[in-house]
């Protein structure tokens, strides 16, 4: 078995709070329900087997854009929606976080005996694939998030997250089925990460001798895995920079949704009377939906949709976010009673969208766009973890009503609320 790819993420503290993960739960699960829809449940299984469109997906949610928090919250919102209509998409989250995670088994066998699929080869796989990159790959990361999930044919994605205590980074695996091999012999794709010193690997083929010796490899120095990986790893910095985003994709988006022309087409298109800032995050999650693999190298660009919950690169806009939602839910209502045409206007938006990226040669000035965005936000219901901060003194209702808190270059800093 190949694993999918790796990404290495700062690690973050603090919580999602309920606002925010009752619309990720939401919010993913329609998400997945427009994919499933038009590509089938198996086609999820591989996005999620991808670290680049697994980052975009959880920021496209309203996440931190980078922090290690993003696969936590990401899976439990995912276990939460998907597992609620398990009998409709045939699919199934098993495990996540600490103690969540050592219920996998017994999870995974329910899931058995209720489709008739083979329990124990289930149960295998999980404990190998947790096993494998906590005790077989030595590279410093100890896992603690473990989420398999598994569609009613049998075909499954793990992802799972290890942290690094000493360079206070997390590591996340992902791993798909259909590449399965040997679990002893290259199971991975590659083992990428920044340089910390020899890595052991012990699934390595060219260790298979020393598989029936496992105290002779640890006196060996066995050559690091160099083959081609999709392998995601994110900055430490906290905000969002030029850098981070390709202006030209991005500027599609906003042209899409600022020029009147553009903007009612795209309605006609989506068959909604949508306004410009709805649209603009309406067209990102249609290319969570169907964008190509090529187009997720950049995950900070769909922060531009909801914003992130600590502020970056703005406030998380709660109307623009309720809107998205409706719109969505009623273009997958209308597609459940035999009317694709909503659900259809996703792809046609997608398409509209790349049109204007190689037709009109649209570069987005970053920092202007967030600044506008910061400037506009309180007119959209934009919110932060911060806000949910009482005052000192003040009684629980009462939050700080002018300030937001956030970090800036490693320190903290003040800056005004729009």
């Amino acid at each position: 078995m190949k694993r999918s790819g790796v990404a290495d993420l700062p690690l973050h503290g603090g919580r999602v709070p309920a606002w925010l993960a009752t619309r990720m739960t939401t919010l993913g699960t329609a998400i997945a329900e427009s994919i499933i829809a038009h590509y089938g449940r198996n086609a999820f299984l591989s996005r999620l087997s991808d670290p680049f469109w697994f980052q975009s997906y959880g920021a496209v949610m309203g996440m931190d854009w980078h922090s290690s928090g993003i696969t936590t919250s990401v899976m439990g919102a995912l276990k939460r929606g998907l597992n609620a209509r398990a009998g409709e998409f045939g699919l199934y989250v098993c495990g996540g976080r600490g103690r969540h995670s050592r219920n996998t088994p017994a999870e995974l066998q329910r899931v058995a005996d209720a489709t008739g699929l083979d329990g124990t080869a289930l149960v295998r796989a999980s404990r190998l694939t947790a096993r494998i990159d906590n005790n077989a790959i030595d590279d410093g990361f100890q896992i603690y998030l473990h989420a398999f999930v598994l569609s009613a044919d049998g075909e499954w994605a793990v992802v799972q997250q290890g942290m690094n205590e000493r360079t206070r980074l997390a590591r996340r695996y992902h791993w798909h089925s259909p590449a399965v091999r040997d679990f002893v012999a290259d199971p991975h794709t590659a083992i990428v990460g920044a340089p910390q010193g020899t890595i052991r690997n012990l699934v390595d083929h060219r260790a298979a001798s020393a598989q029936d010796a496992l105290l002779a490899i640890a006196r060996q120095d066995p050559a690091r895995t160099i083959a081609d990986v999709r392998r995601l790893e994110m900055p430490s910095h906290h905000d969002v920079r030029l850098e981070d985003v390709n202006a030209r994709r991005l500027g599609a988006v906003l042209a899409l949704a600022q020029e009147r022309e553009l903007r009612d087409f795209a309605s006609f298109l989506l068959l909604e009377q949508l306004g410009p800032r709805t649209l603009q995050s309406f067209a990102l999650i249609a290319e969570v939906v169907h964008g190509a693999p090529a187009r997720f190298e950049d995950p900070a660009r769909f922060a531009f949709a909801h914003g992130g919950k600590d502020g970056h690169p703005f406030p998380v806009p709660l109307r623009v976010y309720d809107d998205s939602l409706g719109v969505l839910r009623r273009a997958l209502a209308a597609s459940r009673v035999g009317h694709s045409e909503k659900l259809d206007g996703m792809k046609r938006l997608d398409a509209l969208t790349r049109a204007v990226e190689a037709g009109r040669d649209p570069f987005a000035d970053v920092d202007r766009t967030i600044a506008h965005e910061r400037a506009i936000s309180r007119s959209l219901g934009g919110r932060t973890v911060f806000d949910d901060v009482p005052r000192r003194g003040a009684g629980r209702n009462d939050r700080e009503p002018t300030r937001q808190v956030g970090k800036r270059g490693g320190q903290l800093v003040l800056f005004p609320r729009s």
